[in-house]
């Protein structure tokens, strides 16, 4: 909160060489000085917009002038106080409605998905939930749980639209098995080396009801599909499988 005022405070520092109630001159950006208090405002105004609320900028501007001139501010401390902590209440109510709407709406539409997939030819369904089908059979090991392993995977929402690929990075990850999600661990230790899975995760077995940044919202199913290239230290059977040889490809041609 604290943060938020002093970039307010900025913002209307910028604003304070305008006239009242009159039209602003053309602005110029030829001094230094000029130039910098505009590119520091362009940031603070980006700030700014995760207030996601209408301010009333020539109020902002009335206050900073009042404190700058030692003149009587037309809120007291404790005033101005409570009508921020009523505006950051009200806000967190907001989000939080927005945030349970998206996990019904999530819950409704997985369901729906997860029933459907789990009817598709080849799709197997574990004891947990995770639904699984074997795009690629391969003759190799399977990792334990506490095995670390070394993966190509992209991950999509129910409606297909990717949130994470490492193969658009054009090289595999590797991590300890025990150390991701509970459908990760599951579905991977179902694998082979070189074999290649479709793995459907309800929403228990990924993010749940938080979900995870702006991409996977609460509740949400996920699918991913993960080729498993070596387990422990081993050199992957192929340095890169043909889908991330094909990405790494178009990322070195963008000079990525």
């Amino acid at each position: 909160m604290k943060k938020v005022f002093i970039l307010a405070c900025v913002v209307m520092l910028a604003a304070c060489g305008q006239q009242e109630e009159k039209k602003a001159p053309a602005l110029s950006l030829e001094s230094d000085s000029a130039k910098l208090g505009y590119a520091i405002g362009m940031d603070i105004g980006q700030s700014l917009k995760t207030l996601e609320t209408d301010l009333d900028r020539a109020a902002m501007i009335a206050a900073i002038n009042d404190r700058l001139d030692n003149a009587e501010t037309k809120l007291s401390q404790e005033e101005a106080g409570k009508v921020k902590q009523e505006f950051f209440v009200k806000q967190a109510e907001k989000k939080a409605a927005e945030q349970k709407a998206a996990g019904e709406k999530n819950k409704t539409d997985g369901e729906a998905f997860l029933a459907s997939h789990a009817k598709e030819e080849g799709v197997s369904v574990t004891e947990s939930g995770l639904q699984y089908k074997v795009l690629r059979a391969a003759e190799g090991a399977k990792p334990a749980a506490t095995d670390k392993v070394t993966v190509h995977y992209k991950g999509m929402l129910i409606d297909g639209s990717e949130f994470d690929s490492s193969y658009s990075r054009g090289e595999p990850i590797t991590f300890p098995l025990d150390g991701v999600i509970k459908g990760w661990q599951e579905g991977v230790q179902l694998m082979t080396v070189g074999s290649k899975y479709k793995l459907v995760l309800p929403a228990d077995l990924a993010y749940g009801d938080r979900g995870a940044g702006p991409k996977i919202g609460p509740n949400a199913v996920l699918v991913f599909e993960v080729e498993l290239l070596s387990i422990g230290d081993e050199k992957p059977a192929a340095d890169l499988t043909p889908e991330a040889a094909a990405a790494k490809a178009i990322n070195e041609a963008a000079g990525k």
